[in-house]
């Protein structure tokens, strides 16, 4: 007899779970380094924090692809899966990826004439580093976590016996993340992906989009293996097919509506 396996398995909760006290520990030691900025000193302190951040990232990524790793192994001794199959760690991100994502983060920190600035960027320097700080928190742990999405992606598309993987999103995501989840076990390639959820999905990057601060996981399905939604992705794909299906372009903002009217674990900010 086939086994079931879902978007709200338990190896999948252990999993998440597992990554949320990764990123707590990163979270932790990213603010330890915020004492290498100097607010008056920021063209000469930047670029070292940045530079601090990375090899932090490198270590808390390394971990998070053993942590994926384990996972999978789990889920493919629970389905039963024959043979043997090693799973292939994915690498930390490159230096420059981290470094974009800090410039991103801290682009409010420099001074602008104020003919030109922004709001943000006409507060105090201690509001705008704080600010900062809060970007670079989401931007850090979305490299990190992204790695271990990555391991289970990459273990998927390279072992013979895995067929696609499903997204598991939290109760309170946010809409995109629980129109993904929704969709099911129908994620491998760009193909199979489907092209009705959002129209900025395309190519193989529209498979594995992620968010900062984003915790959603994904669990892998095997071969002969049935997939069922949970209950709560369930209720997010009969909203979606009622009120949003057959609106192209427009179903996440249709859905996201619906979503704050009709699931009974609201959105973050919805209320």
């Amino acid at each position: 007899m086939a086994s079931t396996t879902s978007d709200s398995s338990p190896g999948a909760g252990r999993w998440r779970a597992a990554q949320r006290g990764l990123t707590a520990l990163l979270l932790r030691d990213l603010r330890g380094l915020r004492r290498l900025i100097n607010p008056s000193r920021l063209q000469a302190t930047v670029p070292p924090w940045i530079e601090a951040v990375h090899a932090l990232v490198v270590q808390y990524a390394e971990v998070s692809a053993t942590l994926a790793a384990d996972f999978y192994d789990g889920e493919r001794e629970t389905a039963g899966v024959p043979g043997s199959f090693t799973v292939p760690l994915a690498d930390p991100p490159p230096e420059e990826q981290t470094a974009e994502s800090l410039r991103w983060a801290t682009k409010d920190v420099w001074d602008r004439d104020p003919e030109v600035a922004t709001t943000v960027q006409l507060e105090p320097i201690d509001v705008r580093v704080e600010s900062a700080m809060s970007k670079a928190d989401g931007v850090t742990q979305k490299l990190v976590a992204d790695v271990g999405r990555e391991t289970v992606r990459q273990a998927v598309r390279q072992d013979r016996e895995a067929v696609a993987y499903a997204r598991v999103a939290a109760l309170g995501a946010c809409s995109f993340c629980k129109l993904m989840a929704s969709r099911g076990a129908v994620y491998r390639t760009a193909g199979t992906a489907g092209r009705d959820a959002n129209e900025l999905f395309s190519g193989e990057a529209s498979v594995v989009k992620f968010h900062n601060n984003c915790h959603c996981g994904i669990v892998p399905v095997f071969r002969g293996q049935q997939f069922q939604l949970s209950q709560h992705a369930a209720r997010w794909d009969e909203i979606y097919r009622e009120y949003a299906q057959g609106h192209p372009g427009d179903q996440l903002r249709l859905f996201r509506r619906a979503l704050a009217e009709h699931d009974e674990h609201p959105l973050p900010g919805s209320h």
